[in-house]
């Protein structure tokens, strides 16, 4: 009876009185109400209409009664009626569940609860094809998710959920995605042929109907990524420009913004990129994460790193420690998602004002996590020390133009390929900021002085300029402080 009544919706019967578990159904007997008396014990009676009348009240009783008295498993009426009190009355005392179906002849419902009773393939691909039209109904009548996970479990007369699950992959039968990314595991409470046949289909079309939730959801905050990537790279000259658009999608601009920054390094490689699946699923954590915080959060992706915005009203005290604290746990779940020698690291600016002030912070944030890598500090959250000749740095660093300046500077350095670029950059550096001297320069580099100049000698060669001109020996030291500060160009 319980396997009955956990596919009723599919049937199309209801439960209307006695208990809703009882004795073992035996076989299956269609009569009407006058007949009952020729049904053995055990049996599931399906009373059809008699010359197609539906039984009265008074008939319902003595069939109650007599079902009691001959112990069968329960009566089922085919056809729909009020069941009186009386009625209900009996069957709770004398332990008969009735039911009744509303619309299925007599016939059909004994041929469906035959096969559902002998638990044969024909139900099991029954049960399968009518969980697979209800979730594809509830998808269609946006009944999300949950929807979905509803009328499946009815239809297949087990509990269906999500659980996730990071070691899912896209091509396994059970896994639910979000576009390309694996989020979790469709999984039923009980297993049988039917669930077997049918998980695959519903885990499909659980999956669009989440990635449309998900559309709906974050559909303006993808649109002011877009926008918060541009502001970030765009020239100084268009910041004016960003304020209507700002304001159209939501963002607030006029506020006091800091920014968070991470970027994937692998601990023996630092030339590989990240695996692709990584990026949108810190992204989607991201924003699950994030989405019920007070403060305006908005999330980006540029290429491998993912910028965290953090927006308050200006003045509002810990604005950065709370970034750390919601960066360091993004970080953590994008380091475990990465798995293996991967680790992200947080590179963390200072609230700042207004769209020029976003960009700043953006700045600060970018310089802190290279810096970071740089000095070999992976895995950790690291803000930019904003005082003195760094400060000075960041805001020259933050003007692209300032930026494409002193790399046309040293650009004939890149020919040599990133390790020896990156030698010949700290070479000019030590050199230059010891001033001139040949043997300080040589003690920092644990070089002999006679190496460092020749060093030095063949680089000012590259470059075509002359190291003892004060204005052209500032450019160059300038550059390679910069360089330093932010080595992007061996990434």
């Amino acid at each position: 009876m319980e396997l009955l009544l956990a596919q009723a919706d599919r049937i199309g019967i209801r439960h209307m009185a006695g208990p809703q578990t009882g004795a073992r159904i035996t076989r299956i007997e269609i009569a009407t109400v006058g007949e009952l008396e020729d049904a053995p014990v055990g049996s599931l009676v399906i009373v059809g209409a008699s010359e197609g009348r539906l039984p009265s009240a008074y008939q319902v009783d003595i069939a109650v009664r007599q079902a009691i008295a001959r112990r069968f498993a329960g009566l089922v009426f085919a056809g729909a009626f009020p069941l009186a009190e009386t009625a209900r009355q009996l069957a709770a005392r004398g332990a008969v569940p009735v039911l009744m179906a509303d619309e299925a002849t007599a016939s059909e419902l004994a041929v469906v609860i035959d096969r559902i009773v002998r638990g044969g393939a024909a139900d099991a691909l029954a049960r399968a094809e009518r969980a697979i039209e209800l979730a594809s109904a509830a998808a269609t009548e946006g009944a999300g998710s949950e929807g979905v996970l509803a009328a499946a479990s009815g239809a297949l007369g087990t509990e269906l959920s999500l659980v996730e699950d990071a070691t899912v992959a896209w091509t396994d039968r059970d896994a639910v995605c979000i576009g390309e990314l694996p989020v979790g595991r469709l999984v039923a409470a009980t297993a049988d042929a039917a669930v077997f046949v049918a998980v695959p289909v519903i885990a499909a079309t659980l999956s669009r109907a989440l990635q449309h939730e998900l559309g709906e959801r974050f559909a303006p905050t993808q649109s002011r990524a877009d926008l918060l990537i541009e502001l970030i790279y765009a020239e100084s000259s268009r910041l004016d420009g960003f304020g209507a658009e700002a304001a159209r999608l939501g963002f607030p601009l006029p506020l006091s913004h800091v920014v968070g920054w991470l970027r994937p390094t692998h601990r023996r490689d630092p030339e590989l990129r990240a695996p692709r699946s990584v990026g949108p699923a810190v992204e989607l954590f991201a924003l699950q994460s994030l989405h019920e915080r007070e403060e305006a959060w908005h999330v980006a992706l540029i290429h491998d790193d993912v910028i965290l915005v953090s927006s308050e009203q200006h003045g509002a005290g810990d604005h950065q420690r709370r970034l750390r604290e919601a960066g360091e746990r993004i970080r953590d779940y994008a380091t475990a998602t990465a798995g293996g020698d991967w680790v992200y690291t947080l590179g963390l600016g200072t609230p700042q004002v207004g769209a020029s002030g976003l960009r700043q912070s953006a700045a600060e944030a970018r310089i802190a996590v290279e810096a970071a890598i740089a000095g070999g500090r992976l895995g950790e959250a690291r803000a930019t020390d904003v005082t003195g000749l760094r400060r000075v740095l960041l805001e020259f660093y933050a003007s692209p133009l300032s930026r494409r300046l002193l790399d046309d500077l040293l650009a004939p350095l890149d020919a040599l390929g990133p390790e020896k670029s990156d030698i010949a950059v700290r070479t000019l550096a030590a050199y230059l900021g010891h001033r001139n001297s040949l043997v300080r320069a040589a003690a920092e580099l644990n070089l002999h002085p006679n190496a460092v100049n020749y060093r030095v000698r063949r680089l000012e060669t590259s470059l075509g300029l002359d190291l003892e001109d004060p204005d052209e020996r500032f450019a160059v030291e300038l550059a390679c402080r910069m360089r330093l500060l932010a080595p992007t160009r061996g990434r």
